[in-house]
């Protein structure tokens, strides 16, 4: 009988502020992906955010890297802001970052992801590749594609809109992969079903931002205007929850 212990599935936050980054920590994490604007689907966090992340957490700190919400066909100004991003991480001290660029029809934008993976290495950071991946025309390409550029994890809903409906491609990623990267799930996993995911796919690492809603502590009110283009509540936070980390965390390990 072979009773040699499973290592434990490790738990990425995806923090929108560094209040919620501290909560991740609180509640367990491994790691933190730094953001910001994760209604548009994540953006870089200001450099105020990333030193204050550093200075008051001592699990991994890795950033996300993306100039603006959309497509991921950057111009030539957007990369050179991007590399200007990864500088500022360096000497912040960070531990990764979080990158993903393609070309026109779908690829991979090798050479100037190399080149980021190539900045961050040299200063020892780590590198993910983040679900620009889920947007390529062809998955297993991508996957050999950025495996040989040397990034480190690729976070992935299978190319889906959730981890959950991408469960059959992630399996199969991790199969190809077959430890030369690690493939980490992420988009809609709570709880509830990251258990069934993990148990599905064999990955050893997921990604939540483990969010909940709070009021405001706003006394006076203004109920007649909103602030942006959404039709959220001017007057609700949106961060993560340290019980809700504790609760990702024993239910995929369970």
């Amino acid at each position: 009988m072979n009773n040699v212990l499973k290592a434990p599935v490790k738990l990425e936050v995806c923090a929108n502020s560094v209040t919620s980054a501290i909560a991740a920590q609180d509640g367990g994490a491994s790691r933190v992906e730094l953001c910001e604007n994760l209604a548009e689907g994540g953006t870089t966090p200001s450099y105020g955010q990333i030193l204050l992340a550093r200075k008051y957490l001592h699990i991994k700190l890795f950033v996300l890297i993306r100039p603006r919400r959309g497509d991921f066909l950057y111009t030539d100004l957007e990369f050179e802001l991007m590399q200007a991003d990864i500088r500022n991480c360096i000497e912040a001290g960070c531990d990764g970052v979080v990158i993903g660029m393609l070309n026109s029809d779908g690829s991979i934008d090798k050479t100037r992801c190399t080149e980021l993976v190539r900045m961050a290495k040299q200063f020892g950071l780590q590198v993910t590749f983040h679900r620009a991946f889920d947007m390529c025309a062809d998955l297993y390409k991508a996957l050999e594609d950025i495996i040989e550029m040397g990034c480190d994890r690729i976070l992935t809903s299978g190319g889906k809109s959730t981890a959950m409906e991408g469960a059959n491609v992630l399996m199969h990623l991790v199969e190809k992969a077959a430890g030369r990267i690690a493939i980490m799930p992420g988009s809609g996993i709570t709880e509830n079903n990251v258990a069934d995911l993990v148990h599905f796919t064999g990955v050893t690492e997921v990604h939540s931002s483990a969010r909940v809603n709070i009021a405001g502590r706003m006394e006076y009110k203004n109920d007649h205007i909103l602030m942006s283009d959404g039709f959220g509540d001017e007057y609700s936070l949106s961060v993560t929850s340290a019980e809700r980390v504790t609760a990702i965390i024993k239910a995929a390990n369970s």
